[in-house]
């Protein structure tokens, strides 16, 4: 079988990491930019240049930006009280697809995981902590993942705000266990947070 040239190979193989895109589908989606390469790779590569230098963490909820802080948090109509934690941006962005909440966010950046070495320090639970008196939060709804490891997550969460005095409830169980937030259709994730319950 040929091969393609060393670069073009090279762009299949940093293609394949991505999410969803295996060694064949890298190479089809690569061989389908070389066809167009003004109308689609060249604008590509310019959009990937400028993201990569423009992207950054908003500094409250962990959220991606063009800013230091994003807009969701620098939308004062959204300063209810209430936050919204999730495991990564991608569930952030699923709950604002699904568009049933109002409140603003926190994102952890994963999930508690022995086996993976991933403490609570690791993640961004005390930066919570420190907003729910900062920002006089009075309930966090935490709209984790039904896995072993969201769940662990979850229980954790609920003790260490217990003293806090905050309210803390989850999304209800008619996700599936095992299931993740992005792939969900909006409307199980608008049912979903709308049936929230206290843990």
């Amino acid at each position: 079988m040929a091969k393609a040239p060393g670069e073009i190979e090279a762009l299949i193989a940093l293609m394949s990491r991505l999410p969803g895109l295996g060694p064949r589908s890298a190479r089809r989606a690569v061989l389908a930019m070389l066809k167009k390469r003004g109308l689609v790779m060249e604008p590509l590569a310019q959009a990937l240049t400028r993201v990569a230098q423009s992207a950054r963490d908003c500094q409250v909820c962990g959220n991606i930006s063009d800013h230091d802080i994003c807009p969701i948090c620098a939308d004062e109509a959204r300063a209810t009280g209430v936050v919204c934690v999730v495991e990564d941006v991608s569930d952030l962005w699923a709950m604002e697809r699904a568009g049933g909440f109002k409140g603003r966010y926190h994102v952890l950046g994963g999930t508690l995981s022995a086996l993976e070495s991933v403490g609570p320090e690791t993640l961004r639970i005390p930066a919570l902590e420190e907003r729910i008196g900062a920002e006089g939060i009075s309930e966090v709804i935490l709209a984790l993942n039904a896995t072993v490891e969201g769940q662990t997550t979850a229980h954790y969460i609920a003790e260490t705000l217990a003293p806090t005095g905050v309210s803390v409830s989850a999304l209800a169980r008619g996700l599936p266990m095992g299931g993740e937030l992005d792939y969900l259709d909006d409307g199980t994730i608008a049912a979903a947070l709308a049936a929230r319950r206290q843990l």
